[in-house]
């Protein structure tokens, strides 16, 4: 059993409880994305914490995705519901780095590789390098678009 999913149905009993409707809704819609991922092969499989960790970064990433087509649409109250939701997604997740953190990953990966001067051939083999270290911790656009500075440069 998951501890990760235990955490969440627990925390779930306490937003119902506590009357808070943002948690209950956003924690149900997580562990029904959970439920789904379980159920989506061939075959029935209980999922690690590290897969939960992937499902509620897919699920994070539509919140981001959803808040700024949101927002662009003039929608300001959808808006402020996504990020709402992200906001208590991200309890859930491992804590984000941050941007010196990626251009530190991202450096070293690069001198690993050798990729320095290479240009964006090498960015497959640099993104094979940083991809294990930033997962669940990061947005992969911005951990590209490092990438790619770094390569252009």
């Amino acid at each position: 059993m998951s501890a990760l999913k235990d955490r969440l149905r627990a925390d779930l009993t306490t937003a119902i409880k506590s009357r808070d409707e943002i948690r209950s809704s956003t924690v149900r819609m997580l562990l029904s994305a959970i439920t789904n991922a379980e159920v989506a092969g061939k075959t029935a499989v209980q999922l690690s914490d590290e897969d939960i960790i992937a499902v509620l970064s897919t699920e994070a990433k539509k919140r981001r995705e959803a808040a700024t087509a949101f927002a662009d649409g003039g929608r300001a109250e959808m808006a402020a519901k996504e990020r709402a939701e992200l906001v208590v997604i991200e309890d859930y997740l491992p804590t984000q780095l941050s941007v010196d953190e990626i251009v530190g990953i991202v450096t070293a990966a690069v001198e690993q590789t050798g990729s320095a001067g290479q240009g964006m051939k090498a960015m497959g083999k640099v993104m094979g390098v940083v991809q294990p270290q930033v997962k669940g911790k990061a947005d992969g656009n911005v951990v590209a678009a490092e990438v790619r500075r770094q390569l252009a440069g």
